[in-house]
């Protein structure tokens, strides 16, 4: 065996040797945690109900119900990047939302529902598009915290943004959405992946 032989052989040793360590670095490595809570208050829920409009999560979110708390729907974190409490990043999350106005036989279904830390907003895209809108927003007090590397934030209000109440109202061809409407409150706990 020739001596360049033998160091091309042995760089090529070297560098399958670090393309695993690699791999394996990356496979150990703890994915994105936590998840999402939006609870649609009881006064919410009437007016909606009263206007024949009804919200569900759809999977891997999942439903629940506090007489006390109303409705709410828990979004699985799925990834995400940044800090919640220096305005920068945001938080996807797993499952989706489907707003059906029964009195129009209309629906429109959002997936890919994330939380933006520098604008507020919690944005779907709806299903047949690209492009996400901006659903709402967390308003009243708002609370971030953190414990060790998982971060907190516990708004009082979920607002309806204004663009998201525009796009709903045109969807589902109602006039029962508004802009800051409260739909009830909102929390989050993330800690990102590792």
């Amino acid at each position: 065996m020739s001596r360049t032989f033998a160091r091309i052989a042995a760089a090529a040793a070297g560098l399958a040797l670090a393309l695993t360590a690699a791999s394996a670095t990356t496979a150990s490595a703890a994915p994105a945690a936590g998840n999402a809570v939006i609870h649609e208050s009881n006064a919410f829920f009437q007016q909606a109900a009263q206007a024949g409009i009804v919200a569900v999560p759809l999977p891997t979110a999942t439903a629940g119900y506090d007489p006390s708390t109303g409705l709410s729907a828990s979004f699985p974190v799925t990834d995400g990047s940044g800090s919640i409490a220096e305005f920068w990043g945001s938080v996807q999350f797993g499952g989706g939302l489907l707003f059906v106005d029964a009195r129009t036989g209309s629906a429109v279904a959002f997936h890919q529902l994330a939380f933006s830390s520098e604008t507020y907003q919690v944005t779907g895209v709806p299903d047949g598009t690209t492009t996400p809108v901006a659903l709402f927003a967390p308003a009243g007090e708002t609370v971030v915290t953190r414990t060790g590397a998982t971060q907190n934030l516990s708004a009082a209000s979920l607002a309806l943004d204004p663009a998201g109440a525009q796009f709903l109202d045109g969807k589902l061809r109602t006039s029962f959405f508004a802009a800051g409407q409260s739909v009830g409150s909102f929390r989050v706990s993330y800690t990102p992946a590792s």
